[in-house]
């Protein structure tokens, strides 16, 4: 038996078959680690254990999608160009892999680091921007501080204002830009490990 539908009804499918096809595909994105020069040379025989954290980042970037500003301190969320991992163990993945590359004689696990064994200092990070405005630039602000494990003191401690420019408006060059900050960032706080006292 032949069964008739609305013209209306067929082409309400038609018209939702074709926007599904034209739906984007979602495009995925990892922060990559950039190593610098090496600034130890010498390696000793016992290297200093780093503990990379505790690190927090703002609730509004603690999802999957990139978050980027807008105008009038506006932010968007990206439907089609979100993170391929959980954005706070990336950005303690790379730290650790910088820091690493950029010093001999450290060995940095990131937080929880118990498995692992005593820490002989632990870097504790703060991150209160790490966005971009498509076309301007990417921002990465931050206050840090790295204790003594044992003694639980604070040895050294500062803030971090970091500023990209953008070469163009897409995702891709705003996560390049941002995995720069991330680099710059780990020079920072390679400089103030290396003036630590070794245990």
């Amino acid at each position: 038996m032949l069964t008739r539908y609305p013209q209306s009804l067929i082409i309400l499918c038609t018209g939702l078959l074709t926007a599904c096809a034209a739906t984007p595909p979602t495009n995925f994105y990892l922060l990559e680690s950039h190593s610098s020069p090496v600034m130890v040379t010498t390696v000793i025989e016992k290297k200093q254990m780093i503990g990379l954290g505790p690190l927090t980042l703002p609730a509004v970037l603690d999802r999957q999608q990139i978050v980027t500003r807008t105008e009038n301190n506006g932010i968007e969320l990206a439907e089609f160009h979100q993170w391929a991992a959980p954005l706070k163990n990336t950005v303690i993945d790379v730290l650790s892999k910088n820091l690493e590359a950029q010093q001999a004689n450290i060995i940095v696990r990131g937080y929880p680091w118990a498995a692992y064994g005593e820490m002989d200092y632990r870097i504790i990070i703060d991150i209160s921007r790490f966005d971009s405005q498509l076309g301007k630039s990417a921002n990465l602000e931050a206050n840090w501080a790295i204790m003594e494990e044992k003694k639980h003191t604070i040895v050294s401690n500062g803030r971090t204002n970091l500023k990209q420019v953008l070469n163009d408006t897409s995702y891709q060059s705003a996560v390049s830009a941002q995995e720069k900050l991330l680099g710059e960032f780990s020079h920072q706080l390679s400089v103030q490990l290396h003036q630590l006292p070794q245990k």
